[in-house]
């Protein structure tokens, strides 16, 4: 063969730099994703790391979903929604890097969003219909937001996004007033896992994720400017696991102690002159716990 024919072949083989990880999971739904202050990777996409069932672990199991296909995440920006249906189960981890590269490996954290389930991902797609437009409601859409298993929806202040005791949880919500205080002056954050906020969003701006299946596990909204003079926040939250919320001061991040996946909020913008001071979290702590079991008499007189 001639050197021209051979010339093409040449080079077509490059040993990165790579190093794998065994990740051991509890059941449950965790978001594994990049820590902070990490450098852009480069012309050729590296380093990046990709997450993926590890050998040796039966199907159906772990189920890996990241933004590409390939459980590619990355080196910077990108995260992966894993599932464990029944653990604990090995998930592995593979970092690459330029060959030769003499900085570290990218750094993931690891956030619980949700605790064990009894049912798999396949099943919970279809274990309730969407809802129908009729039913959405019809007032101003100053909230919108993304629902599992719903899609796009929209309500008014004043009124709940998502419908408590539906089990579906919300992914990403935005917050645009129209009438009571302009939009620049409300801000708001999702919990994404314990003592993990997102940063703030700005009013009219999507704070979330949308079609990934990544639940958000609360909220915290606050005002800014002028309207933080004139009107205070007041939220009550549902979840997944049947517990309630509220109403209580939105500043403080609305959560469950369980953790378990936002299920549906509402948000008043009220006035300081046309009610008394919203209740903060030490004044309801009774009604902080679940629904699931009747609350105490003395505790429903004090409130």
């Amino acid at each position: 063969m001639s050197k021209t024919a051979e010339a093409p072949t040449q080079n077509r083989v490059i040993d990165l730099k790579s190093g794998a990880h065994m990740m051991v999971l509890d059941a449950g739904v965790f978001c594994i994703f990049h820590a902070a202050g990490q450098p852009d990777p480069g012309p050729a996409g590296l380093p990046g790391v990709r997450i993926s069932r590890a050998p040796g672990t039966p199907p159906g199991i772990v189920t890996v979903s990241t933004f590409e296909e390939d459980g590619w995440i990355g080196g910077a920006n990108g995260a992966a929604l894993v599932r464990i249906t029944r653990g604990p189960a090995a998930v592995l981890v593979t970092t690459y890097q330029e060959p030769g590269s003499q900085h570290d490996a990218p750094k993931l954290q690891v956030a619980q969003l949700a605790g064990p389930t009894s049912v798999s991902p396949a099943s919970v797609a279809v274990a309730q219909p969407a809802q129908k437009s009729a039913d959405l409601p019809t007032g101003p859409a100053e909230i919108s937001a993304h629902v599992q298993r719903v899609g796009d929806v929209a309500a008014p202040i004043g009124e709940w996004m998502g419908t408590p005791g539906s089990q579906s949880w919300i992914e990403g919500f935005a917050i645009a007033p129209k009438n009571s205080i302009p939009a620049s002056d409300i801000e708001y954050q999702a919990v994404l896992g314990k003592g993990w906020l997102s940063p703030w969003s700005e009013g009219g701006q999507y704070c979330g994720s949308r079609g990934m299946a990544l639940p958000i596990l609360g909220l915290r909204v606050r005002l800014k400017g002028a309207s933080a003079e004139t009107h205070h926040i007041r939220l009550s939250s549902t979840f997944t696991d049947g517990s309630r919320l509220g109403p209580l001061d939105g500043t403080d991040a609305l959560e469950a102690e369980s953790l378990a996946p936002l299920e549906a909020f509402l948000l008043e913008i009220i006035p300081n002159d046309a009610a008394a001071p919203p209740a903060t979290k030490s004044e309801k702590a009774p009604r902080a716990k679940s629904t699931k079991a009747p609350a105490k008499r003395k505790s429903a007189s004090a409130d």
